[in-house]
């Protein structure tokens, strides 16, 4: 091989080198932290950097935080709108609230019934004077709109219908007048998270859409039937106010029947999965 080759050939290699390793940096990136250390690093971290989210109307940012060896991106909301009335496509919703303690709230739900392996972790953070909900980055491929854009489908249809089951229940229990698909995210693994409950936990007592309502985890009924005010009240102290645990438990009352009753018409294996 010539000099000139040869050069050319390190050269390659080297650029070869530095690519890999640029790729095992960034995956390296994307840290295996407990719920704990992710809470504690949203409350703790520096933020060293900061730029309006691609989606939303609700004013949310993306930020980078670093806490000297894990940086990782996060997403703030701090909206927090209180009007007596205001006026909602056709219809005018009286009461209304859009705010960053729904996002919270849902968390904490979430993890008394078991359904915080698809809600993330929600913490509450001041930044640049406002105070807002801050939650961990997701590493998702695309969202439900993407998804019926590109006319995808899982290929575990089974695996897929059962998230689905799932947060069509926690949809109706947290009474989220603004279901949208752009708040169902989906991982590389097929993997569904929902996001955004900043319009949740109306004071309504009855489930919207009972219809919606055909199948459950078994786990998340037993969850769902020994979910405790007490406890809810608890954990969602600040963010929640006691008609709206109220209004939560009222719902659950009516979900828990409703699957009583389908098992009762049904049979159990054909609710419950």
């Amino acid at each position: 091989m010539n000099p000139l080759h040869l050069r050319l050939h390190r050269l390659i290699l080297a650029a070869v080198v530095c690519l890999t390793s640029g790729l095992f940096a960034v995956a390296a990136d994307e840290p295996t932290l407990t719920k704990e250390q992710i809470k504690q690093f949203l409350r703790t971290a520096k933020v060293v950097n900061s730029h309006d989210a691609k989606k939303g109307i609700t004013h949310t940012l993306r930020l980078t935080l670093s806490d000297g060896t894990v940086t990782h991106d996060a997403s703030f909301q701090p909206i927090d709108e209180h009007k007596s009335s205001k006026q909602i496509g056709i219809g005018t919703e009286l009461n209304f609230v859009d705010s960053y303690k729904y996002n919270i709230a849902a968390y904490a739900l979430a993890e008394l019934i078991g359904m915080d392996d698809m809600v993330p972790v929600y913490v509450e953070r001041k930044w640049e004077g406002n105070t807002g909900s801050l939650s961990w980055w997701l590493p998702v491929k695309m969202d439900e709109v993407e998804r019926h854009k590109q006319k995808l489908t899982a290929p575990d249809a089974d695996a897929w219908n059962n998230q689905m089951y799932k947060v069509r229940i926690f949809d109706q229990l947290v009474a989220d007048t603004d279901v949208n698909l752009t708040n169902v995210l989906i991982g590389e693994d097929w993997k569904i998270w929902r996001i955004d409950f900043s319009r949740a936990f109306r004071l309504t007592k009855d489930l919207k859409e009972p219809k919606d309502l055909v199948r459950c985890d078994r786990q998340l009924l037993e969850k769902l039937k020994t979910l405790d005010a007490n406890a809810l009240t608890e954990k969602t102290t600040h963010y929640l106010t006691k008609d709206e645990v109220k209004a939560v438990m009222a719902r659950r009352d009516k979900m828990v029947a409703h699957f009583q009753k389908l098992i009762a018409e049904k049979g159990e294996n054909e609710v419950l999965y």
